[in-house]
């Protein structure tokens, strides 16, 4: 079985862009929405480094960067969606704030920030249920707790996949243009795994090409990241269902 690294090297980094809608510096400014919302701010003439656990191409840390955030260190296991975010710092005007990594989340914290060096740390979209455990998200926000400085944020964004979906509820389509179409199956493994299934159509000049993937994902519950982030001295100020079925958590640093 591939891991979440295997499946975005072998299929999905080439259309994650396209999948979000292809417009990153318009998911940049709505991700920054959200940060807005949640009062993260940069005081006047401070400075507040953030770290961005599995940026992908980059929507987070072009927000963060936006809103004055400096460094932000971009970190990613694909390094096909950490030349998109390149390039598109320089584009954007924020190559001199934003730092691309190409390495595992797990781990990176520790070696990237001193403890208290950090006022925000983003795990965007969906990836914390793609780490290997439940023991794996437990260390990283532990990790996040000790980077962060007293009133430093952590915001995450994740799918609660606790309450199995039967029969067809299980096909989930993603999205769907007049040369890509791409779907989404669910196989539900145990009460801690669902197996994803990505099916992406590609038109080509003979007709359609189909090419898949799978990946485990974790089933996190609400009420357990929470119990995780109080248990690090996270108080958590929001935690609740967002646009897109997308849980939104964020916790601050005591």
């Amino acid at each position: 079985m591939a891991t979440a690294a295997d499946h975005y090297d072998s299929l999905l980094a080439e259309h994650y862009t396209w999948m979000l809608g292809e417009d990153i510096e318009e998911a940049a400014a709505a991700q920054a929405d959200l940060f807005r919302e949640l009062g993260l701010a940069v005081p006047a003439q401070e400075r507040a480094a953030a770290v961005d656990l599995g940026c992908g191409p980059g929507p987070q840390t072009l927000a963060l960067a936006s809103l004055g955030f400096a460094p932000v260190t971009a970190v990613d296991t694909s390094a096909r969606l950490l030349e998109e975010l390149t390039e598109l710092a320089l584009r954007s005007g924020h190559t001199q704030a934003v730092r691309a990594v190409h390495q595992d989340i797990r781990g990176a914290l520790p070696r990237l920030a001193s403890p208290g060096s950090l006022a925000a740390v983003a795990c965007m979209g969906d990836t914390l249920p793609h780490l290997p455990s439940s023991r794996d998200v437990q260390v990283l926000i532990t990790d996040v707790a000790k980077a962060l400085h007293p009133g430093g944020s952590f915001v995450a964004t994740y799918r609660d996949l606790t309450h199995e979906l039967r029969g067809p509820q299980r096909f989930i389509p993603v999205r769907s243009t007049g040369d890509r179409i791409l779907t989404c199956f669910l196989d539900y493994q145990d009460k801690d795994t669902v197996l994803v299934h990505d099916l992406v159509h590609t038109r080509q000049v003979d007709g359609w090409e189909l090419r898949t993937s799978s990946y485990p994902k974790l089933r996190l519950s609400p009420r357990w990241l929470t119990d995780q982030c109080r248990a690090a001295g996270l108080d958590v100020r929001r935690h609740a269902a967002g646009s897109r079925g997308m849980y939104v958590l964020h916790a601050v640093k005591q």
